[in-house]
């Protein structure tokens, strides 16, 4: 077997390890907040939200790539409102007001 197909099989087999937890913080930090304050959320979103509902989350890749000081708090639940499920809507604003807060 190829090095390079043995490294590219063995990250395959390692991102499939990863957790719904991992996943959502990390997607959280790709999205521009920090460590802190995404791995307070994703604990909090994992425990609230089933994997479907996680999965509609991914549809937030929009906001990678801005500058998340000039996104309003308006926008970005504009944009968590547009999934059209209420319970996503509700976990996301109230675990990031509490995490906002604790941080």
């Amino acid at each position: 077997m190829k090095p390079a197909a043995l490294v590219t099989l063995v990250a395959l087999a390692l991102s499939a390890c990863a957790t719904p937890e991992t996943r959502v913080k990390t997607a959280l930090m790709d999205a521009g907040l920090s460590q802190p304050i995404a791995a307070c959320m994703a604990d909090r979103m994992v425990d609230r939200l089933s994997l479907v509902q996680l999965n509609k989350l991914s549809g937030l890749k929009k906001l990678r790539g801005q500058d998340m000081r000039k996104i309003t708090v308006e926008d970005f639940l504009k944009r968590t409102r547009s999934l059209q499920d209420p319970e996503i809507l509700g976990v996301v604003s109230s675990s990031g007001l509490i995490c906002a807060v604790k941080a």
